[in-house]
């Protein structure tokens, strides 16, 4: 997340210097206030429920270490672990004693910037680091519930090129991992399931701990094939192949554990909206419907996690202007609603539970609520935690509203709104999220609400080609990039200026990785409606992007359309241009072509790249973008 802090600085001089010259509804809030990193965030309790633990940033960056309170007594000191030479990035209860945490250091390899390690603690902050296997490279599967002494860790075997090792490189072309089942007191480990060419990700363990879903790649038929095996059987059964050009939704989300050869399953089964199924492994059927809705592809369910009971079915859960749950279990339901009747206004989710259900972490997080965490102990007793973003109150935040609107050949595009506060027509940024197999989630989005908090009006559009809205919408796009894609987005700017919402005057598009793909394009558009456009970590080259991993070649098939490096004399707004120089998702030679070419047409544009910032690295970037904005246009 570093980025040179001389850049930091200068920018929010300039925003400072900028702002005064606008009309805001009110002050808005410094910019640090959206840009930090959480001051709190993974709070957890353990199973017994007698100890909570969260990361606690002790920065702006963050520089997160781990806290561990007694839930009888949040007031009381807790315990604090942490190190000088490296940042906490996760933690999770093994037991009610042992903790797994994440840890990352600073280091200097080739076009890495961390070096990244898993190790075992005492809960009580005593005793020594009991590093993972693999230079501490395992990844955690699973918990055992019914072993609670032993995890399920995935493993890139030594000498691989994942396996991160010098010593023995055997195979520099094989990624498979490797599944073992580790004592996590005695450190004794037992290989249970070895990678292969044919099952290679996507593993999946009952609750027994046995291991009986995978995945793997078809290389000559571009497919992804699911397999499964009956209870204590070593044959694997091939349940489905899924090729790129048909694309229907296929996931296992776990196993009925009063069928034990029954999985659920997220599939469209020949409908254009994804429901969730039973199946049956042995004759590879879908046995029964259990949950589907007209409007919104079925997002997952939610299951027990209660010893005895784990894997239980508790119900389902799908995402349209808001996370909507629908419960089969009665009691879950009734627990569920008296602890969102207590944040009537805010979605709230209980993030982490007791065994016994006597003390539990309620997340509040949404528009107007960044993110805020509960103890409730005893079903009774509620007690604050903290806030994750502490400079930001419900009354600095806006609106969120989901609309759907017409596209100009009449596709429905769904979207969500920030609205400032104040009257409109508002300044109005339009922001395509990336992927573009992906989708917008209603909620709490810092990219948003810094914009909406200075005055600006946001629309994240999910244009066709987005998931998460039927099959026919996600394919819709397939070789569209540039043209219909890219009008889907313009549509919905038309669409606010209609509404008295959008000022057309006053029109700019952001967007990263596809999204800043979109920015690139929106900067050369014909009758631009754009007065600047601010393309994060974008593709500009689509002949660069086509020889990819394997999942971008089964992608590839669809990945046609408009590319931006062919038309850089085109461009006819400001542009802003962003990105990390160590992105290994989106390499940093699309932004510099793209200058390139830009330099060439004596265009006008501001380049900006992030040293030591890979895909993800954003931290700063919203920074950058607003003042950009305000600069150009739209302010």
């Amino acid at each position: 997340m570093t980025v040179c802090k001389n850049i930091f600085f200068s920018f929010l001089a300039l925003f400072i210097t900028l702002a005064a010259e606008y009309s805001i509804a009110e002050e808005p809030l410094p910019i640090d206030a959206f840009a930090m990193r959480p001051a709190i965030q993974r709070v957890s309790v353990s199973p017994d429920g007698k100890h909570l633990g969260l990361l606690r940033g002790r920065s702006f960056n963050g520089d997160y270490i781990l806290e561990i309170f007694d839930t009888k007594d949040l007031k009381k000191t807790p315990i604090r672990i942490g190190s000088k030479v490296m940042e906490l990035t996760g933690f999770n209860w093994l037991n009610s004693k042992r903790i797994l945490i994440s840890v990352r250091q600073k280091v200097k390899r080739g076009n890495s910037k961390w070096r990244y390690r898993r190790y075992i603690i005492n809960a009580d902050g005593t005793g020594n680091w009991k590093m993972l296997p693999n230079d501490g490279q395992a990844q955690l599967m699973s918990t055992l519930r019914n072993s609670p002494n032993e995890i399920l860790l995935s493993i890139y075997p030594m000498g691989s090129k994942r396996g991160m090792s010098n010593k023995d490189y055997v195979a520099p072309d094989k990624y498979y991992q490797n599944v073992i089942r580790y004592n996590i007191n005695s450190g004794k480990k037992r290989t249970i399931f070895r990678g292969n060419d044919k099952l290679a990700f996507n593993y999946m363990a009952d609750a027994d701990g046995e291991l009986r879903v995978a995945a793997g790649y078809d290389v000559n038929s571009l497919t992804i094939e699911y397999y499964a095996r009956l209870k204590g059987s070593k044959n694997w059964i091939l349940l489905k192949k899924n090729a790129g050009k048909d694309r229907e939704t296929f996931e296992i989300l776990g196993f009925d554990p009063e069928r034990p050869n029954e999985l659920f399953v997220l599939t469209n089964n020949g409908e254009d909206k994804a429901s969730i199924y039973s199946m049956d492994i042995a004759t590879k059927k879908l046995t029964e419907k259990l949950f589907g809705v007209k409007s919104a592809d079925a997002y997952g369910i939610m299951t027990s996690r209660k010893t005895g009971k784990s894997g239980q079915l508790l119900g389902f859960i799908y995402v349209t202007s808001k996370v909507k749950r629908v419960f089969i279990d009665e009691t879950e339901k009734t627990l569920y609603k008296a602890v969102n009747d207590l944040f009537p206004y805010e979605q709230s989710t209980m993030v982490s539970r007791s065994d016994d259900d006597n003390a539990i972490i309620v997340s509040i997080r949404g528009p107007k609520d960044p993110g805020t965490y509960y103890l409730l102990k005893d079903k009774s007793k509620l007690s604050f935690i903290g806030s994750s973003f502490p400079m930001i109150k419900p009354e600095n935040l806006a609106i969120q509203k989901f609309v759907r609107y017409k596209a100009r050949d009449g596709r429905k595009i769904p979207a969500y709104l920030t609205i400032p506060h104040g009257e409109g027509p508002f300044p109005t940024v339009v922001m395509p999220h990336g992927g573009p197999w992906a989708q917008d989630f209603p909620g709490y989005d810092e990219w948003t609400q810094v914009l909406a908090n200075n005055g600006y009006l946001v629309i994240q559009p999910q244009y066709r080609g987005s998931t998460g809205f039927g099959l026919d919408h996600w394919k819709a796009g397939d070789k569209k990039w540039g043209y219909e894609m890219q009008d889907d987005m313009d549509d919905g700017a038309e669409y606010l200026i209609k509404k008295g919402l959008a000022d057309k005057n006053r029109l700019a598009m952001f967007g990263w990785s596809y999204g800043g793909y979109a920015a690139f394009v929106g900067s050369m558009r014909k009758n631009n409606i754009y007065k600047c456009t601010i393309a994060g970590a974008g593709v500009s080259d689509m002949d660069r992007i086509s020889a990819q991993l394997f999942t971008s070649k089964i992608q590839g098939a669809t990945v046609k359309g408009l590319s931006p490096l062919k038309h850089v004399e085109d461009v006819n707004v400001p542009i802003l241009i962003i990105h990390g120089d160590i992105d290994q998702r989106v390499n940093v030679y699309h932004s510099r072509a793209f200058v390139k070419k830009l330099k060439e047409y004596n265009k006008e544009y501001k380049y900006v790249e992030l040293k030591g910032a890979d895909h993800f690295s954003t931290h700063y970037s919203m920074i950058i973008r607003s003042i950009y904005i305000q600069r150009y246009s739209i302010g």
